[in-house]
This record gives C-alpha cells, sequence and structure tokens, in this order.
C-alpha cells in the first residue's frame, strides 16, 4: 500500500496527529476521527503516532518509549473498531515513517 500512495494511485483522504496527547484522549479523538471517516466514506486515513523516545535505566537498559506508537495498533485491531477499521501498515517516510500509520477503512455496511 505504501508504494500505491507515495506514487499517487491511492489518495489519503484524512490525517490525524495523536502525538503529545495523553493516552486517553489519543483513544478518544481516534475512535472519533475513524467514525467519522468511515460516516465521509474515507478509505485510508493517517494516523500520527509520534516515534517516542527510547529510554534508559539506571543500569543503562534501553526500553522503547512511544506510548501512542505501542498503543494505537493494538486500538485498531480491537473489537471495538472491527467493523471500522480493515488493515493498517507503517506509513511511508513523506506521511510519517514509523511514526505514522495507514488505516483502511471499511465501507459502512460492510461487516468482517
Amino acid at each position: 500500500m505504501r508504494q500505491k500512495v507515495s506514487r499517487g494511485r491511492i489518495e489519503v483522504d484524512g490525517v490525524i496527529d495523536l502525538h503529545g496527547l495523553r493516552q486517553s484522549a489519543a483513544h478518544d479523538a481516534l475512535i472519533g476521527f475513524l467514525l467519522r471517516a468511515q460516516a465521509d466514506g474515507a478509505k485510508l486515513v493517517v494516523v500520527v503516532t509520534g516515534k517516542g523516545k527510547s529510554v534508559r535505566d539506571e543500569l543503562g537498559y534501553g526500553r522503547e518509549g512511544g506510548i501512542l506508537r505501542r498503543f494505537v495498533p493494538q486500538w485498531l485491531a480491537s473489537p471495538e473498531l472491527r467493523s471500522v477499521v480493515v488493515g493498517y501498515e507503517e506509513a511511508s517516510i513523506a506521511h510519517g515513517g514509523a511514526g505514522a500509520l495507514y488505516v483502511r477503512i471499511r465501507r459502512l455496511g460492510r461487516h468482517p
């Protein structure tokens, strides 16, 4: 899908930027955005999560930061959004790369 978008064969119908939001606010914003996108007939949207920062503990072990980067894919795959989301994948560099996702929207009336 990334190639089709980058080559202009598929248009992005909307973008939401969640980075900087707290987890609960981001979840609510994402749900509302996806429901509106579906109601508007969108086929493909971009969800920007941000990449987060790597964090090192006192022993020097690193762990990946980016709460939204970790949780948004889980939210997209949840039963709550099954009737809205067809699938998702990492966006191309032009749309945020590892800090963003392409999300395919299910047409209204079509359920899994």
